[in-house]
């Protein structure tokens, strides 16, 4: 056990390996969050998000910009009074991402 900790080249008693399964673990964690996202911008205001569909049904968005600043939509609803976290969805961005999605964007036909 001890040759197997110090293989491990951690110095702190953790098995071999172990530096091996954490960047396997977050390599595969990079993966999981990363992978498919697709840049989509708005029709109508031109800001973009990143966009992930596993299928149809799914759609993920990670904004690059603050949504509630970005989208004039969105900036309207929080400007009078909504909290940003309940501001909703923007109608225009998400008809361009049925576009997006339409054209093949995600890898698939609608």
């Amino acid at each position: 056990m001890a040759a197997d900790v110090a293989a491990a080249g951690t110095g702190g008693g953790e098995p071999a390996g172990t530096d091996a399964v954490r960047a396997q673990t977050r390599a595969d964690r990079e993966e999981f969050l990363t992978a498919g996202l697709v840049p989509v911008a708005c029709h109508s205001c031109a800001t973009t998000v990143l966009v992930k569909k596993n299928s149809p049904e799914h759609t993920s968005i990670q904004w690059v910009t603050d949504s509630a600043t970005s989208c004039p939509v969105l900036a309207e609803r929080v400007a009078a009074g909504t909290p940003a976290a309940r501001a909703g969805t923007c109608e225009r961005l998400r008809e361009s991402i049925t576009t997006a999605e339409r054209d093949g964007a995600f890898g698939y036909e609608r």
